[in-house]
């Protein structure tokens, strides 16, 4: 179980070094702002959507570790799906990060997402988790902005 958890965080502290996606697409028409007021993290995605499927996608902004870490993890995890695809991903992915950390839960629709699972653990962090997909929810629904509070 160490193991696990070391790898987990190894892959999250490369995402927020390295992250996947950091810049805006040459053919994205929709974009949002998110905010997260609690710990200062702001980010812009961007999108691509084309006939129902989000050809490309793209973050910007800054924030923790974990809200980086997500939001470079969510572009790979959702490129080339469709909204309803994505929208799956984005209840799967909610549910895990937002269940009782005592109780069991289902990670396999989520695939390398997974790696955020543990901060369920941590409620303050579910915010940082969940920027990025509220925010991307809301580039897709023609919203500008979207906010964790």
């Amino acid at each position: 179980m160490q193991e696990l958890r070391e790898l987990y965080q190894s892959m999250i502290l490369d995402h927020n070094r390295k992250p996947r996606n950091f810049a805006r697409p040459a053919g994205a028409n929709r974009q949002a702002h998110g905010h997260n007021p609690l710990c200062g993290d702001k980010l812009l995605v961007f999108a691509e959507l084309d006939d129902g499927v989000l050809r490309d996608v793209g973050f910007q902004g800054s924030g923790c570790a974990i809200s980086k870490a997500s939001a470079s993890l969510m572009t790979e995890a959702v490129k080339g799906k469709t909204l309803a695809e994505v929208e799956r991903l984005f209840e799967g992915f909610h549910r895990v990060v937002t269940s009782d950390a005592r109780a069991p839960v289902d990670v396999s629709a989520i695939g390398k997402l997974e790696v955020l699972a543990g901060v369920r653990e941590f409620p303050m962090r579910v915010k940082c988790a969940t920027l990025a997909w509220h925010t991307l929810r809301a580039a897709l629904h023609g919203d500008e902005s979207a906010s964790t509070e």
